[in-house]
């Protein structure tokens, strides 16, 4: 569609890119770890959140909200500047608290209910790469979007979910509880697979870094 400017000429109409917003599941205790994964340095000294944060924006996330539970008033101190953190105050019962916190957030702020999708993504991926985001946006993510990145056939992050999505998926997450999180809506939704092995940073990390 074309639009004739004030001199008669017709321009085309500038493209208007669906916003995305990134959400980060970071809310554990990290048993395993030791410490919760909110507070994890790599062997340079950077936070694994600094690095998440990184990874959402530079792969098309206008805006960046973290989930924060075990030591969330630590943790708070190294969310970069000009990230949302929302509190998610059952975080011990599981990953679905941690969800269900971020979507609510999503769906009552006024800002963010605007967002056309979702990117969820956890905190424990060190090597997940901004391509990896790109990819499973697509090329036009819009409010019906439901994709999740899938690492050599298992399924992954990021998550991109739809705004459309938003309000059955935490009605299902907040039904399951647990460590369930979103898997068993996606599946019943038909959730769209994007290959993403060739990428890599598929895999949750549960041992510190060497360093």
């Amino acid at each position: 569609m074309v639009l004739a400017d004030g001199r008669g000429v017709v321009a085309p109409r500038p493209l208007v890119r669906p916003r995305a917003a990134g959400l980060v599941l970071a809310a554990g205790a990290g048993t395993r770890m030791g410490v919760p994964k909110a507070l994890v340095r790599d062997a340079d000294g950077r936070t694994w959140l600094s690095h998440v944060v990184e990874v959402l924006g530079e792969g098309g996330c206008e805006e960046v909200t973290v989930v924060l539970g075990a030591q969330a008033e630590i943790a708070r101190t190294l969310v970069p500047a000009g990230v949302r953190v929302v509190t998610a105050h059952g975080w011990a019962a599981g990953l679905s608290a941690s969800l269900a916190a971020g979507l609510a957030c999503f769906l009552g702020d006024e800002d963010l209910s605007r967002a056309d999708c979702a990117v969820i993504t956890l905190v424990d991926l060190p090597e997940l790469r901004p391509a990896a985001v790109r990819r499973v946006l697509g090329s036009a993510p819009c409010a019906k979007s439901l994709r999740r990145a899938v690492y050599d056939d298992a399924p992954g992050h990021p998550v991109v979910v739809g705004r459309d999505h938003w309000a059955p998926l935490l009605r299902q997450v907040d039904r399951a509880g647990g460590d369930r999180g979103a898997g068993p809506y996606l599946r019943r939704a038909g959730c769209e697979p994007v290959d993403c092995t060739d990428l890599g940073g598929g895999c949750d990390v549960d041992s510190p870094p060497r360093g």
